[in-house]
């Protein structure tokens, strides 16, 4: 019974942490950024137009995020952005946030995750061991013309970066399909486990 508390309270520990620290490390650095540009250009401006701009700070941070984007989006800027998280990898502390808050970040904004369809338990990568994968579309071409099955594309995520894997291609009857929505599947994969979609806690503990 102790262990089966230390065990839910862990749970409950390690899901505010996969929470907390990714959501408040940009949160925080949008905010210092905010702060630091409004102190540097709101005398300037103020200056320059006899008067203050409410929101000048906001307005900046926007441009200054959305330019920042645009040049690590070009060929020269993915190579400064992985310059970048080589240094970062570097330092043990800070190479541990980043990557959560990468990790993050990329599960929430990812397009991909549109495509799936349905969670499902796969029978991979042996018999008797079971994957959590994600149906992404029902397989219509080339793959379909050479068996007599019903075959779906499967993508079987790898904890904790749900955005790499394996695209493995299943015939339908070999699939278990679940209740839990695409993002709870998620979410079980992120935090490795750990978080499973609400309600189904007791199940699990029974």
């Amino acid at each position: 019974m102790l262990k089966r508390i230390r065990h839910k309270l862990r749970n409950i520990f390690l899901a505010g942490l996969l929470v907390i620290i990714p959501v408040s490390i940009p949160i925080f650095l949008l905010s210092f950024l905010f702060t630091r540009l409004d102190r540097l250009f709101s005398p300037l401006f103020k200056t320059l137009l006899g008067y203050n701009i409410p929101g000048l700070g906001v307005t900046i941070t926007i441009v200054a995020v959305f330019l920042v984007g645009l040049v690590a989006t070009n060929f020269i800027g993915k190579k400064l952005v992985r310059l970048g998280e080589q240094l970062l990898n570097q330092i043990p502390l800070v190479r541990n946030i980043y990557q959560i808050a990468k990790q993050f970040l990329e599960t929430v904004t990812v397009t991909d995750r549109n495509s799936f369809r349905q969670v499902v338990l796969v029978e991979y990568p042996r018999k008797g061991i079971y994957s959590l994968g994600f149906i992404t579309c029902d397989n219509y071409w080339e793959a379909q013309e050479h068996t007599s099955e019903t075959l779906a594309n499967v993508f079987i995520p790898v904890t904790p970066n749900p955005t790499s894997g394996r695209l493995i291609i299943v015939p339908r009857q070999e699939l278990i399909p679940l209740s839990m929505s695409v993002e709870d599947g998620i979410k079980m994969v992120v935090s490795g486990g750990a978080v499973v979609p609400r309600g189904r806690e007791k199940e699990l503990l029974a």
